[in-house]
């Protein structure tokens, strides 16, 4: 008897739809893709034991975290001068650790439904993808890169993004696989394809929905660009020179109600300016009413803690301090019990502190303005806190780390979405790129390319209101995720006890 070819090449497969599934997300954007390789690991873990789910789980895990933060070697080999050898570690390190996600699902899933009904493809694993998506996005403080539904922002799925958030729309492209798998399956063809049909029609119409609206007038807004090579960026020789060429930029520009510097575009700590070079822009921004957003690092000579900051200048000075590190590059987890033994690997700017969770919003241009740095924009829920307050959102990064790989862009896509979410207008401005200028539906009106000097100049409205989402979190998702697993679990253990009843049956 000839073994099926989805049972005899299954890991093969798996795996390469784990790494089609990347390109559904930035710079390519073939979002249907992420359907489609989601179907075919649904597929395999149908044929699969508990066991064998595990494994495919993890080899899909592979194939779609190995080439789609394959960047991770870029930032720490290069950028942060880690030899080879260690960084190929961390990097391979971090993309097992993520595969275990898929992995432990497939495990979890096939043990508590092992049949193929209808319930079980429809219901128990998108709910499944779901769940195990927002724990990657929560344990261990968290790593939601990747997330499935960022690849639909420019999808009618994205609709959803408003009512239920990013997990919201993830759980209606699992759920897209799951009908289409019900559809080539044979099971139920008419409601399946009635569902799906409903789902995607359900997302276009709710794109059309505004939740917010206009809070005072458009601004003119300028986000600068300054393009200085990572390895130059903190050599002291080069200050002056950073500091005059993000000036020049500035000055250059004209009526601009906001400007925004990238991530650490002042490569000093605060105290060091704080004399000279600020009163300088002080006197220069407020001769034309402009407000300037600036990432700055801030030292607290008092208690000694370093902070990775945002500064507003041009009425008063007032800091943003990082609240959500990124781990062993900005802070060396359980430092306690590690000691120095993680130094060899030269961790760059590993010993920033965390900034309080309660910190009053900047203003800018006379607006509350929701502000994060780098790494903090992929966590929604941690973005909507300062709403429905603040009038628009302002995210500065260092993408420099990033290289010419996919991260810049996906890091942009993910940003698309926090805006989608909020309902507010996004200004993004990075050091070598990608600065773009977002509207409140999540869609670029203006962008930078990467590796240039530029200034990226446009209008924003801010807005006022809250979308669904901005009132009431991930719980809603949370709940109905929960609900479909347990609802399909009941449902699936029901059929298989009819059908078992039927066959003891004289």
């Amino acid at each position: 008897m000839r073994a099926n070819p989805l049972q005899r090449f299954g890991g093969l497969i798996v795996l390469v739809a784990g790494g089609m599934a990347v390109t559904a997300f930035a710079p390519l954007g073939w979002f249907p893709l992420a359907i489609f390789s989601l179907a075919i690991l649904f597929n395999q873990w149908l044929l699969d034991s508990p066991r064998q789910a595990f494994w495919h789980g993890a080899l899909f895990g592979l194939g779609y975290f190995g080439a789609g933060v394959s960047w991770v070697y870029v930032s720490v080999h290069t950028y942060g001068q880690v030899p080879l050898l260690p960084a190929s570690l961390v990097a391979a390190a971090l993309v097992v650790v993520l595969a275990l996600y898929p992995a432990i699902l497939g495990y979890v899933l096939r043990r508590m439904a092992p049949g193929g009904s209808w319930p079980v493809v429809v219901a128990v694993f998108p709910a499944g993808w779901v769940l195990a998506e927002w724990l990657r996005g929560w344990l261990f403080t968290g790593f939601p890169w990747l997330t499935i539904g960022t690849s639909q922002i420019d999808s009618p799925l994205a609709g959803f993004a408003t009512l239920l958030g990013n997990y919201g729309v993830g759980w209606a492209t699992a759920l897209s696989a799951a009908l289409l798998l019900a559809l080539l399956r044979g099971r139920l063809r008419v409601p399946s394809l009635a569902l799906l049909g409903a789902l995607w029609l359900g997302g276009y119409f709710a794109d059309r929905v505004e939740w917010t609206g206009p809070r005072g007038e458009a601004l003119q807004v300028a986000l600068v660009q300054g393009n200085i090579p990572q390895e130059n960026k903190w050599a002291p020789e080069n200050l002056l020179y950073t500091l005059e060429r993000y000036s020049a930029l500035t000055f250059a520009q004209q009526d601009k109600d906001l400007v925004v510097w990238p991530e650490t575009a002042i490569p000093a700590f605060y105290h060091q300016v704080a004399d000279n070079f600020i009163p300088y822009l002080e006197t220069e921004l407020q001769a034309s009413g402009t407000t300037l957003l600036t990432g700055i690092p801030v030292l607290d000579m008092s208690a000694w803690r370093y902070y990775n900051s945002i500064m507003s200048i041009g009425d008063a000075r007032r800091f943003y301090y990082k609240r959500h590190l990124v781990p062993f590059g900005e802070y060396l987890p359980m430092r306690w019990l590690l000691g120095d033994r993680l130094d060899a690997l030269a961790v760059p700017n590993a010993d920033f502190s965390a900034g309080d969770d309660e910190q009053a919003l900047l203003r800018a241009a006379g607006m509350p303005v929701a502000s994060s740095i780098c790494f903090e924009i992929v966590f929604g829920a941690e973005i909507i806190q300062a709403l429905p307050e603040a009038a628009l959102l302002v995210n500065v990064s260092n993408d420099g780390w990033f290289g010419d790989s996919l991260a810049p862009h996906q890091h942009l896509e993910m940003s698309r979405m926090r805006a989608k979410e909020a309902g507010r207008p996004l200004l993004r401005a990075t050091n070598t790129g990608i600065s773009a200028i977002i509207d409140h539906s999540g869609r670029i009106t203006a962008r930078s390319r990467q590796f240039e000097e530029i200034v990226v100049s446009g209008t924003v409205v801010p807005q006022q209101g809250a979308t669904p989402y901005v009132r009431f979190g991930n719980l809603p998702v949370l709940a109905l995720a929960l609900a479909s697993l347990l609802g399909g679990w009941f449902g699936s253990r029901k059929k298989d006890r009819a059908r078992r009843t039927a066959q003891t049956r004289p």
